[in-house]
């Protein structure tokens, strides 16, 4: 009894370790399903998006594995949930479920047109989706372009090259997922945004962050418990040249705490805007505890802030997205 008992323990401990597995729609979801020819269903995930009723309800989809290469615009008013198809909800590692687009600001026209994935709307969640733009080096490219607020994303990955994740205003979540670029990639003006245990990628030498943030107010990027590493096919000359961040504004505004960096930083860190235009008069850019391989020998840029463990402590998911947060952020994607 002893024995079985044991098995029992490690058999529960093993389960929990590998995660909840959702491979099947949760009650009433709209279904998206790559070529499906079943009544009810829909082949593309702008067409489930487009079938919802434009009111107040709270709808969800799920997507079954596959890739959809199509733009997705999100703006009903009401409360969604996009779900993908995985073995292990609590990670992006078995995600099944991709949608690409391969658009260009110079062909767009701004930024939020080339997204491949646009919320245009407040209180939305997407869990264990791939998002990718996949139109690289050249010219802005976005992946997601974010304006909502009470939006969550969690397990999801976002590729692409120069700037990847606009989360350009509303409060946002993004945990436990992937996200790759080489060039601003994340980036916005008026964002309030919280990234926790996620891993960044860095394909070539370039900035992590470009906030835009204009003015003394309360928007800001925090990061906390993401691991930084070299991402798959990276330039070989990015190794030393990947700073945390540069100023798209002179109010830029971003804390990096409890980061494990696995590829080489400039020794400074952070970056000016430009050499004629360096944007670093009113900036706030900080880190706490920055440790792993990627951070030896740093110097820090003067404009920079090394935090205490005092000072570390107010930069918290509340500081950046609200006191509320348990509202409405999935509490079980944090540490």
């Amino acid at each position: 009894m002893l024995y079985m008992a044991s098995l029992f323990i490690l058999a529960t401990l093993f389960s929990k370790a590998l995660g909840t597995s959702r491979t099947s729609p949760p009650a009433g979801a709209v279904i998206v399903r790559a070529g499906t020819t079943t009544a009810g269903e829909f082949r593309t995930v702008s067409q489930a998006v487009n079938s919802l009723p434009n009111d107040n309800s709270a709808r969800s989809i799920f997507i079954f594995p596959g890739t959809y290469t199509e733009q997705v615009n999100v703006t009903r008013p009401g409360p969604l949930t996009i779900f993908g198809s995985t073995t292990d909800t609590t990670t992006y590692l078995q995600n099944t479920a991709t949608i690409q687009f391969g658009l260009s600001l110079s062909t767009a026209g701004s930024d939020d047109t080339s997204g491949t994935l646009r919320i245009h709307k407040n209180d939305f969640k997407m869990y264990n989706v791939n998002v990718k733009n996949t139109f690289g080096q050249g010219s802005q490219a976005i992946a997601i372009s974010q304006y909502g607020t009470r939006v969550g994303l969690y397990g999801c990955g976002f590729f692409g090259f120069q700037d990847t994740v606009l989360a350009e205003q509303g409060v946002q979540v993004f945990l436990k997922g992937f996200i790759q670029g080489a060039t601003d990639f994340i980036f916005g003006q008026r964002g309030e945004a919280y990234f926790e245990g996620n891993t960044i990628a860095v394909t070539a030498p370039g900035y992590i962050t470009a906030s835009g943030r204009s003015s003394n107010d309360n928007t800001s990027y925090v990061f906390n418990q993401n691991t930084v590493v070299l991402g798959s096919g990276a330039a070989s000359n990015t190794a030393g040249r990947v700073f945390f961040g540069r100023p798209w504004s002179d109010y830029a505004k971003v804390i990096f705490k409890n980061t494990v960096v696995n590829v080489a930083l400039n020794k400074t860190i952070w970056s000016v805007w430009e050499t004629n235009d360096p944007n670093t008069d009113h900036v706030f850019f900080a880190d706490f505890n920055t440790t792993g391989p990627g951070i030896a020998g740093a110097t820090r840029a003067s404009f920079s802030t090394l935090l205490t463990p005092s000072q570390a402590t107010t930069y918290t998911i509340s500081s950046a997205v609200g006191s509320d947060f348990a509202a409405w952020v999935d509490t079980s994607y944090l540490a």
